[in-house]
Order: structure tokens, then sequence, then C-alpha cells
């Protein structure tokens, strides 16, 4: 008899959350060589991920927008242009089939004109607000929520976010201010037909319904890259993203500013924030992950470092929260990964604290002997040929690094070959298969 889901394990939960994905289940390989390539890239990286010792050091490429210039595109002719978009990352999978372990598909790249028909104020792009040559997005920072609006977000964080927040980062949904609170939609028709008699939030409905079908129609092309690639052999990514819960206000509410004011002014007030966030979308996280047969989360961590705050902020307002989220996911049988974005020398002695094989950083800038040293034994890393390095280095110059890195964090397994940040502005293709060739070289195991 089957054993149920509360009787299991966090690693029989983890080996039936991976079960299909190990095996291929489903998939149409293209060819049989598609197929072998599947299965030898999932098992090296299932290997790295639980600290063990696979055939090779797994190569993790960091192009980011870089397939879009490779095919002779800029980042906003893909970004309006669903042909140009697939035919650009259609293009580089190809040239590069044996050159990464893993493919970075056009998921991240959004769609121009859903952007344009909601107007965010608080992301800028080329063509509105940038450069039309520029290669990537740019958030524009504020303090969304105001110092004293602390206690009405924690009250309700739905009815802020949808009447307060929305309207204020976003220009198509300025009409939502005038919706009455939501807890007062108790099923009575007077009341949810009431604020549709105001044109602003009628204009507000349509433009976001657009933005929802011309949404639904760039999923389904971007869907075409993502079925090839998976048939191709590169596994999909079947995971979620995460957002500290520090990073949620720090990101969207308060901005960099209001929050490292707040650390100081009203500390008890943002440790009670935190807890309110954490209790919402930990719970939240885990469903949409089951919903939709996942058994990862990524998180990029973006105030962490040891730049932004001191170690004693650090233990008291930051890596709590965060790693009770992570030991809550690890519970459900779902492997987590982190991108410590910036310095994490000074929080080496702090994130190792895990069961083996179940926490993966990647590191930007932190000195990677250190890591393999201090953390290694119970956590995957990867990591960090410097970004500056590739776009204006030469093969044999990455090829170097790349050697030193293998040298200084392979030994033992538990270790993947990859950037510090995206590369979008190389200009030389061999810097990129330079990874490579290094791991295959250095990085295979004997």
């Amino acid at each position: 008899m089957e054993k149920q889901w509360s009787e299991m394990t966090k690693e029989e939960r983890r080996d039936k959350r991976q079960k299909d994905y190990l095996a291929g289940t489903g998939i149409k390989f293209r060819d049989a060589r598609a197929e072998k390539f599947y299965k030898d890239r999932v098992t090296r990286q299932m290997k790295v991920s639980r600290c063990e010792v696979p055939d090779r050091v797994p190569v993790s490429l960091p192009t980011g927008n870089y397939p879009a210039y490779y095919a002779g595109y800029n980042f906003k002719t893909v970004m309006y242009d669903s042909k140009a978009l697939i035919k650009a990352y259609r293009k580089f999978m190809e040239d590069f089939y044996e050159d990464m372990d893993m493919f970075m598909g056009p998921g991240f790249v959004f769609s121009g004109k859903v952007m344009d028909i909601c107007d965010y104020i608080n992301y800028a792009w080329p063509g509105h607000g940038l450069g039309d040559d520029v290669n990537t997005f740019q958030f524009i920072e504020a303090d969304y929520m105001k110092e004293d609006e602390y206690d009405a977000f924690m009250k309700d964080p739905s009815d802020y976010g949808f009447r307060v927040l929305t309207p204020r980062t976003m220009g198509a949904a300025k009409g939502l201010q005038y919706f009455p609170p939501l807890s007062s939609l108790m099923g009575t028709p007077m009341v949810m037909a009431m604020p549709f008699t105001r044109p602003e939030v009628r204009e507000s409905f349509k433009k976001l319904i657009a933005a929802g079908e011309a949404m639904e129609q760039w999923q389904k092309e971007l869907m075409v890259v993502s079925k090839e690639s998976v048939e191709a052999g590169f596994p999909a990514g079947r995971g979620a993203m995460g957002i500290a819960p520090f990073d949620v206000i720090g990101d969207f509410l308060r901005g960099t500013q209001g929050i490292a004011i707040d650390m100081f002014r009203r500390p008890e007030q943002l440790l009670e924030c935190i807890d309110v966030i954490y209790d919402r979308i930990v719970p939240r996280t885990i469903s949409q992950i089951n919903e939709f047969g996942g058994f990862s989360m990524s998180f990029p961590l973006h105030r962490g470092d040891d730049t932004f705050m001191s170690r004693q902020q650090f233990e008291k307002f930051y890596w709590p929260s965060l790693k009770k989220y992570i030991n809550a996911l690890i519970e459900e049988g779902i492997q987590v990964s982190l991108f410590a974005e910036g310095h994490y020398n000074e929080r080496l002695e702090y994130i190792g604290d895990f069961p083996r094989g179940w926490v993966s950083w990647m590191f930007d800038k932190t000195d990677m002997a250190n890591a393999k040293k201090m953390i290694g034994d119970t956590c995957a890393i990867s990591g960090n040929v410097p970004a500056s390095l590739v776009v204006t280095g030469t093969p044999k110059e990455i090829k170097e690094c790349c050697r030193q890195l293998i040298e200084t964090c392979a030994p033992g397994g538990g270790y993947t070959l990859a950037g510090g940040a995206t590369a979008t502005e190389v200009k030389n293709p061999d810097n990129f298969r330079a990874f490579m060739e290094a791991a295959v070289e250095y990085g295979t195991y004997k």
C-alpha cells in the first residue's frame, strides 16, 4: 500500500516529486541522441544538487538576453515580435546544443505589448523609459508603500495590494483605487456592481482584460520553444520563483531607502510585517508548486549581501524568515536554489545550516574557495566567472578562470560551473563555448 503524503519523509516526498522528471515521462524526444542528452543532463544536475559526484561538472551559461543579439536582433525587437524571439532562441539552442547543460529559454522575456497596456510605473524597458538599444529591463524604485501604511498593509494585504499598491504601480489600474474595501464584497449584487458605475473602473478592467488576452497569446507562442527544448534534450525547469520576505518589502513596498530607514526607526513594525508576509506567501507557494507538479524553488536574494546590511541586521531582519521559508520547503520535499547577489563572504557561517543535499547556492562575488570550505559539505554551490571577464576577455582567459574554479570547487562533487551574473553584452560567442571546453577538460571525474 502506497504511503500517504503525511506519512512520507522529506526524502520520499522529493523522490515522488522528481520521479517523472528523471525518467522523462511523457516527452517525445526528437531522436535517441536527445533522449540520452536529457537523461545525462538530468542525472548530472540532480547529483550535483544533492552534493554527490556526477560524471563531470555541469555548465550553466550566463547568457541573459544574448540569444536575441546572437540572432541579429536586439532586446526591444524580441519583446515585441514573438516570431523573432522564437527564431533567436531556437537558433541559440541549436548552435550551442553541446556547449551547455541547461538552456534558459525566453520565459523571462516579457511581452512589450502587455507591458505597454499595463503601463507599469515601477518598470522601464526599451522604448518605454529606456533607449531602444538597452538590453534589459530596469526596476524603478520608490516607496510605493508609505512609512505610515504598515498597519494598513498588515491588516488586510489583499485589499491594500488591490486598491492602494496596484494603482500606484500600474497606470492601467488607476481605477482600482475607487473600489470599496474587498472585505465589503459579501455577495450582495449591488455592492459588486456599484464600482463599475465609474468610467475609471470600467476602463481599468478593460485594459487589464486586454493585457490578459495579450499575455495568454504570448505564453502560447513561447511554449513552442519550451516544448522544442525539452524534446531536444534540455531539462525544463520544474519550479517556482520565490522572494525572501524582507525583499518583498524592500523590492515592492518601501524601496531600498525606505527599508534601510525602517530598520532603525520602526524595527518592530518591520519584523511584524515580515512575519505577516511569511505567513501568507509560504502556504501559497507550496500550493502553487503542488498544483503544477514542481519540485524546486529559486530565490534571487537582493538585499542580504555584506554591503547592504550589517551582520547584526542580517541576523535580525533577513536570515530568520528566509531560513524558516527554506526549511518549510525542504519538509515538503522541495529542493531550494538561491542566487546570492553581491558579496556573501560574511554570510557563509549562516547559510550552510541545512540538511545535506537540499540547498544550492549560486554566488556572484563571494570567495568561492571559502564557500566550498564552509558550506560545500552540505550545500551545492555554483558560480562565479565574472561577467566583466565573459564580456571583455578572450576564450583562453575565460577557460583559465573556469579551470581555477573547477580545481577549487569541484572536488567531492556539488559544483556547477556558471557565471557570477549574466553577460548579454558578449561579442565573441566562443567566450561562452569556453565554459564547456573547461568543464570537459578539467571537470570530468575519474
